[in-house]
């Protein structure tokens, strides 16, 4: 006797019903989004990054597991890149997918305008629940944050320790180290959000301006006591734009390669990975990690002595690389390493297309889904636009095309520092080749194709 007789057709019915809801719902289930954005991490400041350079590495001996649980769990874009290597512009770029010259923050001292499209406005818009927490920096800039239905960010670079935030633009005092006290907050609104899908931007101070003390938390203030950080060939040569190091100078600069500031930078690293871990942590026990998708990336490179300089601005590839990890377990392979060109402005529309949504028209970036994926992308960009306005600091107003293999970068009314590298052969960039180079001839064509793309003329 077939045992399942007994129940009448009906219930057969209406299991089958139920059972198509449920799998219909899976299928339409809108995914969530977590980005999370470091101020001044370098690309290579990452555990996973350091294995993968062996003898070369910088620092062997650090270590960022969480960082590197995201890199084994999704996909790490080992080429991707900021367009304008300062933090507001850069900031603006993941937000709007524009230039900054389209989108307005061209310094570091300009508000983001409140009428901006974004990724935000346009989830928002389609029924996600959108939140910023953390750093924001655009100018100095207070109230609640252009297109988030909610946030609790603080103005301007704020400061490390019991840090003042406003919430939904209500100054509010906190306890506690900055990043973290953005990580509680964040983690109590994923909490609240139960079954809506929801859009959150998490953003932490570290590690940028890296002085010790207080502005690390009493847990990383003595952590590396005791190891160094190596030099690379670069720290040996100055800068185009100023005078060439003497001996002297050499000497100097090789202090640069295991002071404190470089162990207090790699400190606050490690405090924002603990963060991270702290949020896919959470994901887990709320048994939202399948439909989530979570990127982790920083707003510019930055110097650690290569060519004399600290700080970010100039091209050279230690400002304007980034790390870039992506994870979305329901539809990106694990362990995924993708080498072609990703820049800020492809955040946006990546947001929007894994939403379903189109893209705004006026975004320069392009959806890196299918990159992700593993998939073959013939058309994929094979170069990209960058520069910098003189802001604070010496470096010039400059501009660059940077293809998969080499660089051109020109400097305003001083055609003698014109520097050209071809990556592959040299890639830490000693080598400037000469005017009439065929590559350099083939580098300008490209730089102005790639400025015409964009409308960028200054």
């Amino acid at each position: 006797m077939n045992p399942f007789s007994r129940f009448p057709r009906f219930f057969w019915f209406v299991c089958a019903q139920l059972l198509l809801v449920f799998f219909t719902h899976a299928a339409e289930r809108k995914p969530n989004f977590i980005f999370v954005i470091a101020d001044d991490q370098r690309w290579d400041a990452m555990g996973v990054v350091q294995k993968e350079h062996g003898d070369k590495a910088r620092y062997p001996w650090f270590e960022t597991p969480n960082m590197d649980r995201l890199a084994a769990e999704g996909v790490r874009f080992r080429n991707a890149f900021i367009t304008h290597s300062i933090c507001s512009p850069g900031r603006a770029g993941f937000l709007t997918g524009q230039y900054t010259h389209t989108n307005g923050v061209m310094d570091n001292h300009t508000p983001f305008p409140v009428n901006s499209v974004t990724h935000a406005t346009l989830l928002r818009d389609a029924g996600y629940q959108t939140a910023y927490f953390g750093k924001w920096h655009m100018g100095r800039q207070k109230g609640q944050r252009p297109g988030f239905t909610h946030s609790a960010s603080f103005i301007d670079q704020g400061v490390y320790q019991n840090c003042p935030f406003e919430i939904n633009g209500n100054k509010t005092p906190t306890s506690g180290w900055v990043d973290d006290v953005s990580t509680d907050m964040a983690l109590g609104w994923i909490k609240q959000q139960a079954d809506r899908p929801f859009s959150l931007v998490l953003g932490f101070k570290s590690p940028h301006n890296k002085r010790g003390g207080e502005a690390l938390p009493a847990r990383l203030r003595q952590l590396y006591e005791g190891k160094s950080t190596r030099e690379t060939p670069n720290c040996d040569i100055a800068a185009v734009y100023h005078k060439p190091f003497t001996e002297a100078d050499k000497q100097k600069g090789k202090g640069l390669s295991d002071n404190a500031v470089h162990l207090d930078y790699l400190r606050h690293i490690k405090g924002i990975d603990e963060n991270l871990g702290r949020l896919l942590d959470m994901l887990d026990e709320l048994k939202l990690t399948d439909d989530t998708i979570i990127v982790y990336t920083s707003d510019n490179g930055y110097f650690l002595g290569e060519r004399g300089l600290g700080d970010k601005r100039a091209l050279y590839e230690e400002g304007i690389r980034i790390p870039l990890l992506a994870r979305y377990p329901r539809l990106f392979p694990k362990g995924k390493v993708v080498d072609q060109l990703v820049i800020n402005q492809d955040l946006a529309p990546t947001w929007l297309d894994l939403a379903g949504l189109p893209a705004d028209p006026q975004m320069h970036g392009r959806s890196f889904k299918n990159l992700a994926r593993g998939e073959t992308v013939d058309d994929w960009r094979k170069s990209f636009l960058c520069y910098y306005r003189k802001e604070l600091g010496d470096t010039p107003t400059c501009r660059g095309v940077r293809t998969e293999n080499a660089k051109l970068i020109l400097y305003p009314n001083h055609p003698e520092w014109t520097e050209a590298y071809d990556l592959k052969a040299d890639p830490y960039e000693l080598q400037r080749l000469t005017a009439d180079s065929p590559l350099v001839k083939e580098l300008s064509t490209e730089l102005e194709k790639q400025m015409k793309a964009v409308g960028f003329a200054q």
